[in-house]
C-alpha cells in the first residue's frame, strides 16, 4: 500500500463534526492510552452536541474502519486507518522545540565522521522521540589508496593511517608477526605508497596476498613480515551493519503482557533486519517524510507500529534513510517533524 490515503478517504468523506470528534478521540487515545467513550469526547471536543450524537458519530465511524471496540470497554480506539485519516487529514504538525533544535544541533557537528553521524542520529532519535531510533549505513564507495603510515607501539602492534579517496583518514591498530623499528616501519610505508597509491585497496591488498604465496619461498623473512604488515593494514571491515537501531528499550515502557510479546517479535525483526532493510530500501526512493501505518509497512511484525522515515543526502545523492518505530499511539504532530529536521540536519553535516 502506498503511504497516500485512497480517494475513498479523502477529507471530504466524513463530516466536519465526525472529523472534530475523530481528531479528539485520537488525540486523547495517544495522550492516555484508553478508550475513548462518548462523555469524554462530549467533554473535550468543545462541540455543543449531546451524547447520543456522538455516540451516533462514533458508530457511524466504527463502521466506515476509522475506529473500534475493545471487548473490555464501551470506548472506542483508533484503527490503522483512523490513523491514516488522522495523519493525512487532520494532523497540525507542531514546530519543534528550540531545546530539540539546539540538542540535534550539537548531536549532528559536521567536524564529526560519517560514521559518527550515522550513530549519533539513530541514538538522537530514539532520545528525543522516545521510540527505536534507526539509520541505514551508507554503502561504501570503493576505496583507493592514497597514502599509508606506520607508526611502532610496544611489543607488535602497530598503529595504521590510512588515507583512503580524497580525505577520508582510518586509524586502526593491528598485531604483526614480529617488533618492527620506525625506520623498518617506514620502509615498508615508502614501499607501499610507491606501488600502490592511487589504485583500489581491495586490489592493492590481492596483490600483496598473491605476492606472499608466489614468493613465499624466495623472499627473506623480513620481507614476508612486511608484506604481511601491509596487508593487514589495508583489510577492510566488509562486516559492518547495514542498519543501525538505538533506543529498542523505550518501547518496552508501560507495554502491556500482550504488547510484550509482539515486542519479542519486534526485537527478533531488529536481530534479523531482513524486513526491517526492505522496508527502509522502499523508503529511500521515496521524496521526503514517509509514515507507515500498522500493516501499511508490508510486513506482519510491524503491524501495531508505525515507521515514519525521511532520506538523507550528502548534497549529491541520497545515501541512506533515518526514522523512528513505535507504537500506531504514538505523538506524530511532533515525531514527523523531528524525523524531517533530523534528516535535513544530518545531510547538511554530510554536506559540509
Amino acid at each position: 500500500m502506498d503511504n497516500l490515503i485512497t480517494d475513498t478517504m479523502t477529507s471530504d468523506v466524513i463530516s466536519d463534526r465526525a472529523k472534530v470528534l475523530l481528531k479528539t478521540l485520537i488525540q486523547k487515545h495517544i495522550s492516555d492510552g484508553q478508550p475513548v467513550g462518548s462523555k469524554t469526547l462530549m467533554q473535550a471536543s468543545g462541540l455543543a452536541v449531546s451524547a447520543a450524537t456522538i455516540r451516533n458519530v462514533m458508530s457511524d465511524l466504527e463502521e466506515r474502519g476509522f475506529l473500534a471496540s475493545p471487548h473490555t470497554s464501551a470506548g472506542r480506539i483508533p484503527t490503522a486507518q483512523g490513523y491514516r485519516f488522522f495523519v493525512d487529514c487532520l494532523l497540525q504538525v507542531q514546530p519543534l522545540e528550540q531545546e530539540a533544535v539546539q540538542f540535534l544541533r550539537h548531536g549532528l557537528n559536521p567536524d564529526k565522521s560519517t560514521g559518527e553521524l550515522v550513530q549519533s542520529a539513530s541514538s538522537l532519535l530514539s532520545n528525543i522521540t522516545a521510540q527505536a531510533g534507526l539509520i541505514t549505513v551508507p554503502r561504501k564507495e570503493p576505496g583507493q589508496l592514497r597514502q599509508v603510515e606506520f607508526l611502532p607501539l610496544s611489543g607488535d602492534r602497530v598503529l595504521v593511517i590510512l588515507v583512503v579517496n580524497e580525505r577520508e583518514v582510518q586509524n586502526r591498530i593491528i598485531h604483526t608477526q614480529r617488533p618492527f623499528t620506525e625506520e623498518e616501519l617506514n620502509a615498508a610505508a615508502s614501499m607501499v605508497n610507491q606501488r600502490f597509491a592511487g589504485r583500489p585497496l581491495q586490489q592493492v591488498q590481492e596483490h600483496l596476498l598473491r605476492e606472499m604465496q608466489e614468493a613465499r619461498s624466495q623472499i627473506d623473512s623480513y620481507m614476508q613480515a612486511t608484506l604481511d604488515l601491509a596487508s593487514k593494514a589495508l583489510d577492510q571491515d566488509e562486516g559492518s551493519e547495514d542498519c543501525v537501531v538505538a533506543g529498542e528499550s523505550r518501547l518496552l515502557g508501560g507495554a502491556t503482557a500482550d504488547e510484550m510479546f509482539k515486542l519479542r517479535e519486534l526485537f527478533d525483526a531488529f536481530e534479523r533486519k531482513k524486513d526491517l532493510l526492505h522496508l527502509l530500501e522502499r523508503c529511500s526512493q521515496a521524496q521526503g517524510v514517509q509514515v507507515y501505518i500498522g500493516d501499511e509497512a508490508g510486513y506482519e511484525v510491524f503491524g501495531d507500529y508505525s515507521v515514519i522515515t525521511a532520506p538523507y543526502t550528502d548534497g549529491a545523492r541520497t545515501l541512506g534513510v533515518l526514522g523512528v518505530i513505535g507504537p500506531t499511539r504514538m505523538a506524530y504532530e511532533r515525531v514527523i517533524p523531528i524525523v524531517d529536521i533530523t534528516a535535513r540536519m544530518l545531510s547538511s553535516a554530510l554536506t559540509r
